[in-house]
Order: structure tokens, then sequence, then C-alpha cells
């Protein structure tokens, strides 16, 4: 009896290290390969930039454009696209993610920056990380655990490429999908695939974007006081970003029932605001304008004129998410609200990036180490601190609709409810 009972234990052991040698060798294979797709992809969305910039007519492009892109769904059978909510969803449930996706979040969102829609890249980053690694799961025949893991790992190593943050990317897939926990068996090969795709991309000309906050303050009692107020409001304004995506989608689709309409109306409206602004620094992920922002230069109410210019191109049909854009908002924000206190707007901006991504995603963690990576590590202490008091003032919303509050954010009490 006792024989038996070690032979299986013997057993299991080597299943299991089996298992994650093999999670291991998927993981590296995954990172290479998404790794040159994400190095690629950076290249596309700065091509199409600097083309837009150099030539801004394209801009009259945009309500075209959405249309172009509602019909590219439609011939390749995803009419009803759920994007990032769908990735998500297949590592709650037993999900397929249609490897379609990958192509059509690629082409859709180099055709969203080359004409000024604004939206970031983050949605592309997910998708096709999602979607390759969804596929390679059910094609090797993995199991339901083991296809999620390949999933997020997919996830963590587009991420990684795209966006420069290897740790975050990381940690972001294991934390987004189910908010109050951690799917800590996918940690190793998320890192592994996370940090060789950041390699690759980096080799290919895919930047680590880096901002220089200049000395920062001691950290003590006003100054912590400051970051808090500021972490608290950036979690207000998230949740009136994703409260206006929630209702633009609504009454975009109530007042303009037929699609194409809906996204050449929306599309001409995005146009004729840029017009009136007369420049395109709502236009495309805006960059420049976070830069712009760090150094303590910022449009008064930029922040909500990039919300309305986001919203209007979600609900057209562009493709390409919101984080980025919630960047933009978070800074230009932080920016004023230093600028407004007479104390460190730079320090400011970059709270204010981290915190409404904090609210965006309910990632305190991932927020965290984006500020940390994006930032240095120097401001580490007011970092958490403003993760800290923007994720409880966020309350239950989010961008996703399929993330689930697995647990209660003020309560350690499991809720299990799905975002507002």
């Amino acid at each position: 009896m006792n024989t038996d009972r070690v032979k299986h234990k013997v057993k299991h052991t080597e299943e299991r290290y089996i298992e994650m040698a093999r999670g291991v060798v998927f993981a590296l294979f995954m990172g290479t390969m998404l790794g040159a797709v994400g190095g690629a992809f950076y290249i596309c969305i700065a091509r199409v930039t600097e083309f837009r910039e150099a030539y801004p007519w394209m801009i009259f492009f945009l309500p075209v454009t959405a249309v172009v892109i509602l019909f590219f769904y439609h011939i390749l059978h995803n009419d009803r696209d759920k994007g990032t909510n769908l990735v998500l969803a297949s590592i709650q449930s037993d999900e397929d993610v249609p490897l379609r996706m990958s192509a059509l979040i690629f082409i859709s969102t180099v055709l969203s920056h080359l004409v000024g829609a604004s939206v970031g890249r983050e949605g592309a980053a997910l998708q096709i990380g999602g979607a390759v690694g969804n596929f390679l799961g059910r094609f090797f025949n993995f199991s339901q655990e083991e296809k999620k893991t390949l999933t997020m790992v997919g996830m963590s190593a587009m991420f990684s490429a795209l966006f420069g943050t290897p740790i975050a990317a990381a940690f972001f897939s294991l934390e987004v999908v189910s908010v109050g926990i951690m799917h800590y068996g996918a940690l190793l090969p998320c890192v592994l695939a996370s940090f060789v795709a950041r390699g690759i991309a980096g080799y290919m000309g895919a930047a680590s974007p880096f901002f220089d906050i200049g000395k920062l303050p001691g950290f003590e009692g006003m100054s912590a006081l400051k970051v808090a107020g500021l972490a608290a409001l950036c979690g207000i304004l998230s949740i009136l970003f994703c409260v206006l995506l929630r209702y633009g989608e609504h009454f975009g689709k109530k007042l303009l029932k037929n699609k194409y309409i809906r996204a050449a109306v929306l599309g001409t409206v995005v146009l004729g605001l840029t017009l009136l602004i007369g420049n395109q620094t709502y236009n495309g992920a805006g960059v420049d304008y976070i830069n712009a922002c760090v150094e303590g230069k910022e449009e008064p109410f930029g922040f909500l004129i990039k919300i309305v210019f986001t919203v209007l191109s979600i609900v057209a049909g562009y493709r390409g998410g919101e984080i980025v854009p919630s960047f933009f908002i978070g800074a230009s924000f932080g920016c004023l609200y230093g600028n407004i206190l007479g104390w460190e707007p730079a320090l400011c901006a970059a709270i204010g990036m981290g915190t409404v991504f904090c609210g965006v995603t309910n990632c305190p963690v991932t927020s965290l180490l984006i500020c940390c990576e994006l930032f240095g590590f120097d401001g580490s202490l007011y970092f958490l601190l403003a993760c800290a008091v923007a994720y409880m003032f966020s309350g239950y919303y989010g961008l996703y609709t399929s993330q689930r509050i697995v647990y209660s954010k003020f309560k350690s009490n499991y809720i299990d409810k799905k975002v507002q």
C-alpha cells in the first residue's frame, strides 16, 4: 500500500515537472513569435502616425475608414466582435478565441491610427496575444487549464512587446481577468514570454519609453496628502470615462441603429471637432501630449476633450483600445492638478497616468509596476499610495465588461460580480 502511494506521488511529481517544462518551452516560443509580431505592429503604428503628421489631410478619411473597418469585420464573419472582452471571457470559461481576430485587430488598428482616430494599442496587444495563445492551446489539444495559461502568456508577450514595460506586462494578464485574485499558476511562463518578447521587439526598433520627472520631493505627510487627493480624483475620473463609454455605446446604437451610418456620422463628428480645434492634439494615441504634460505643460481641460474624442472614436467603430487614451487623460488631469496647486506637475502627471489606468483596469499591482518602469523606481512610495487610493475610489467600474470582481474592494468577502 505504501509502495503504491509512493509510486503515485512520484508519477504525479513527474507529470507536474513535465507540464512545467512544456509551459516554459511554449512561453519561450510565444515570446519569440509575438515579440516579432509586436515589433512589426509597433513599427506599423509609428510609420502611419508619422505619415498622418506629415500629411494632416489624412484625417479627412476618418468617416470612410470607420465604415471600411466595420465592413472588414463583416466579410470575415465577426460582426458581433467582443474584442478584449472575448479574450478575458475565454480565460474565465471555455470560450474559444478565433485566430482571425488577430489579423482583424492588427489591420483595423493600423487604419484607425492612419486617419487619426482617438484610440490606443492595447486592444490589439491583448487580442492578438490572446488569440494566438488560445489557438495554440486548441491546436496542440491542451487541457482547458493549459489553454487559459497560454492565452495569458500571449497577452503578456504582446503587451510587453508594444508598451516596453515587461514587468508590468507579466503581471497584467494575471491580474486583469479576475479582480481580487492573481492567476499565479501562469506567473513563470508569463514572465519568460514577456522578457523574450520585449527583447525581440526592442531589437526590431520598438522603443521602451521612459519619462524623466526630475528630482522628487521627500515622502512626507503633506506630500502624501496631495498625492492621495489626486489619486482619489483620478479614481472618480476613471469612473466618468467608463460611464461615458457605456452611455456612448448605448445611445449611439439607439439613435443611429445602422452601424455603417453610425460609423460615418461619428467619424464625421470627430473630423469636425479636429478642424474646430485647429490641430491634431487629440487624434491618435497622443504620446507627444503626454510628454508635454510630464514637462508641466497642458491644455486647460485637455483631459475632457480627449474623453470626448475617445468615446466618439470607440462608438464609431475604430479599433485599438482605450488604455493609451487613459494615459493621456490621466497625464493631462494630473498636470493640471499640479499646476493649480503649484506642486510638482511632472510627478502629478505621472501619478495621473498610473491612477486613471488603475481605475479603468482595476489592476493596482500592474499600475504600480507600470509607473515604476515608465518614471523610475524612486517614486515608488508615491505610486504605491496613489494606486491604492485610486483602486478604492474607482469602485466597481471598468473598461472590460467581462472582467469579474471576485473579492470586494472594501471588505475581505467574496462577491463575484461583473464590472459596471
